[in-house]
């Protein structure tokens, strides 16, 4: 039995499906890993060749619109299914499950399945994005057309593809709880007695960092020893934050930049509050390792990111784009210091419960039959 799993970005193999691979490999199934650049990847290629695992190249640019290069990608992944003839296939991201589910319709792989991570910048509501939305939505109905099943992480985003008629009646579907977390590596740690805030995330428009940073600088007019921690990276895409934005939010002072952090437990063991103020996800990884370490998160009244926080339990919902909503959060958290403590083991509790990656994962391979 072969399985071929398909990403967009290397760096997300381990930290987002090495559990997954691990329980694949645990009941005899060959795993095959194709990712863009993957072998370039040493760290990550050489962890998934020691598990047995074998990886392959793949000719994508997660994030381009050049449809001769997008071409040239879709060929290579018919060639690579040609070559294992995987029992298997399932991609996740954008190109991954498009191009990965018609090439492995034309490869004629008896099982295909789609992991729908988040839809991205493609599919935010303002008219800047119209036409990308349109191109993706007609890939998104061509290529689901002839899969297995489709999973989605949150009920938003199944409900839209079926109200977009992406969907048919005859594509079966199913809820997981995200990506999981693993609540034995993340681990509940002492809250700071200083109040500090934490977001993590790839530096673009539509994770919301404007508004954090924006939220930080009116809340440090009155409280300059409250600290505003961001980790991340600048990442292509069409509104992504700027090296001169970045220097800026440095020199004035306003954040803490920590940078790309390959672990970010001690920067979330560090805070006290999680905030991402999404425009919307699929569910929110970040979220969810900050909830198993104890933490009390602040996020948007958005798909994917409101599965994760029960308003004044966990945490607060916000609206998104509200720069006012954040603030009045945030202050939620310096009129009351122990509502950190207090959501925050409400959060430990719900990530145990729900998002577990065992759970996670065995939900998802039984529903491909693996289990």
């Amino acid at each position: 039995m072969k399985f071929l799993l398909i990403a967009g970005f290397s760096d997300s193999i381990l930290s987002f499906r090495e559990p997954l691979i691990d329980k694949l490999l645990s009941r005899g199934i060959e795993v095959y890993v194709a990712a863009p650049s993957l072998t370039s990847n040493p760290e990550v290629n050489q962890k998934l060749l020691n598990k047995g695992v074998q990886t392959y190249n793949v000719l994508l640019n997660r994030t381009g619109m050049n449809p001769f290069s997008d071409l040239r990608a879709f060929l290579h992944l018919i060639y690579i299914m040609v070559v294992i003839r995987p029992n298997y296939v399932m991609g996740y991201t954008i190109k991954p499950v498009i191009y990965g589910t018609l090439a492995a319709t034309i490869a004629r792989v008896p099982s295909r399945y789609a992991l729908i991570t988040g839809l991205g910048y493609a599919f935010q509501a303002d008219g800047r994005h119209g036409f990308l939305r349109l191109m993706a939505q007609k890939l998104y109905t061509l290529a689901l057309r002839n899969v297995n099943k489709v999973f989605f992480q949150n009920p938003d985003d199944e409900l839209l593809f079926q109200e977009l008629n992406i969907l048919n009646d005859s594509t079966p579907s199913f809820i997981v709880n995200g990506s999981g977390v693993d609540v034995t590596e993340y681990t509940v740690a002492p809250v700071p007695e200083a109040l500090r805030f934490l977001l993590i995330a790839r530096l673009l428009g539509d994770k919301g960092v404007r508004e954090y940073v924006n939220a930080a600088r009116i809340i440090r007019r009155k409280n300059s020893d409250i600290v505003f921690s961001l980790v991340g990276w600048i990442d292509d895409g069409p509104d992504a934050v700027t090296q001169k934005e970045l220097d800026s939010w440095i020199e004035e002072g306003v954040i803490d930049y920590k940078g790309r952090l390959s672990d970010v437990r001690p920067a979330i063991s560090q805070s006290s509050v999680y905030v991402l103020p999404s425009y919307r996800e699929g569910t929110p990884r970040t979220v969810l390792e900050a909830m198993a370490m104890g933490r009390a998160v602040i996020t948007t009244d958005a798909p994917g990111c409101r599965e994760t926080v029960n308003d004044g339990d966990n945490g607060f919902l916000v609206p998104v784009k509200s720069v006012d909503g954040l603030v009045e959060a945030i202050n939620r958290f310096i009129i009351d210091p122990s509502l950190a403590l207090k959501m925050g083991s409400r959060s430990r509790q719900v990530a145990e419960d729900k998002y577990d990656v065992r759970k996670v994962n065995v939900a998802m391979l039984s529903e491909m039959g693996l289990l």
